[in-house]
């Protein structure tokens, strides 16, 4: 199924910009607004199979809290917000949210076609380029964990690493050939060993402790 996306940004020139981009990969923009307002207005209308690409800096509603009252609303909602650089002090606010995915507004099309398409999937997606920025305070703001390797198991951090990747529990067992059910119990004890909330958390996790590189 061809994802549908909602352009939600009040810059007219990004929006068509964007839509013909997302076009010439296939994707249909079925709708776009202008503010947050009117995304919360047609969010009745919203089916759950759209993906929503959501501004954070905009005029009376902004992003955050469009957010805030749609995930309220409708937790089902599948939001990729975006994002400028100097904005990742709300990088963990829309995350606790439960928004899909977070992109820098610079991102290359092929990066928000990588992150439209893991979203529609089932999967999350949220910028190395942007994570890269989190991780140096990430460091001394957080406490290190004992240690991660000891931590998890070898199933575990196999997991853990195609998580990081952007698959899904399903793409996983697929490709490790057990069941979903199986993932799905192994990332629920990653999610407790880490003390993580979310896939987020999960993929700074595994960075901060040298599980992966960006």
């Amino acid at each position: 199924m061809i994802p549908h996306i909602v352009l939600v940004d009040d810059h007219a020139l990004f929006r068509n910009g964007l839509r013909q981009l997302l076009e010439r990969e296939g994707f249909v923009v079925a709708a776009e607004a202008a503010n947050g307002g009117e995304f919360l207005a047609m969010l009745p209308a919203l089916t759950e199979e759209k993906i929503v690409l959501l501004d954070i800096d905009m005029p009376g509603v902004n992003g955050f809290e469009a957010a805030r009252q749609a995930m309220a609303a409708r937790p089902d909602l599948k939001i990729i917000t975006l994002s400028m650089h100097g904005e990742e002090e709300y990088y963990f606010q829309m995350v606790s949210l439960g928004v899909k995915g977070f992109l820098l507004k610079n991102s290359e099309i092929s990066e928000v076609v990588t992150a439209i398409r893991t979203v529609a999937q089932g999967g999350s997606y949220f910028s190395h380029e942007l994570l890269f920025s989190l991780v140096g305070s990430l460091k001394s703001a957080l406490p290190q964990e004992e240690s991660a390797l000891d931590a998890l198991s070898p199933r575990e951090l196999e997991i853990l690493l195609l998580i990081c990747k952007g698959l899904s529990n399903q793409e996983i067992g697929d490709k490790l050939f057990i069941s979903k059910r199986t993932v799905d119990k192994h990332r629920a004890n990653i999610l407790e060993k880490t003390g993580s909330k979310n896939t987020a958390n999960l993929v700074v996790y595994a960075i901060k402790n040298g599980l992966v590189a960006i």
